[in-house]
């Protein structure tokens, strides 16, 4: 027996054609994908459609909120820097009221100094005034009793001059001056 592999046995060669299968392999060939295509076909790419439009989608929503948030970020950054510029010019300000206040502070202690040494000068004038007046009464007093004194005494010229310096020294030391014996 012969166990060739031999056309015979199996029909037909490999590159013969056959009409009949050729045309029932197209026939089951166009069944299957028309199967296919109508079954899964049409649900996968519809799958692969609706997979593709949902990527694009969350690419879109990805751009505009990376959009939004960069807005935002520039949004934030003018307000920080309006808030900055705020701050420059409040403290500017407030160095400027402070300056200012220091400023009219500094005039009034001066203008209440002015007045309190032109009152004490007022007060000092007055009392040296009062203190005068009571210096001129004093000497007056002083004179008429040295005069009453001299004037009881019948002395000699040295003599009252020596009663007179008597007299004034007894004032300076706070004594009663000795009465004139007559």
């Amino acid at each position: 027996m012969n166990l060739s592999l031999s056309p015979v046995l199996f029909g037909a060669g490999l590159i013969d054609v056959n009409p009949g299968l050729t045309l029932w392999t197209l026939v089951t060939f166009l069944i299957v994908a028309f199967i296919l295509r109508k079954a899964a076909w049409g649900p996968m790419m519809s799958f692969i459609h609706d997979r593709e439009k949902a990527i694009e989608d969350s690419i879109e929503a990805a751009k505009r909120e990376r959009e939004e948030a960069q807005r935002l970020v520039e949004a934030q950054k003018a307000e920080v820097t309006r808030v900055q510029q705020e701050m420059a010019e409040q403290s500017k300000r407030n160095a400027i009221e402070m300056d200012r206040m220091r400023d009219e502070m500094l005039k009034r202690s001066r203008q209440e100094s002015e007045e309190l040494l032109a009152a004490a000068r007022r007060t000092i004038a007055s009392e040296m005034e009062v203190a005068r007046s009571e210096i001129r009464q004093e000497a007056v007093e002083i004179a008429l009793a040295a005069a009453e004194h001299l004037m009881k005494s019948s002395a000699s010229r040295e003599e009252q001059r020596r009663l007179v310096t008597d007299f004034i020294s007894h004032l300076d030391d706070g004594r009663q001056p000795p009465r004139p014996t007559a």
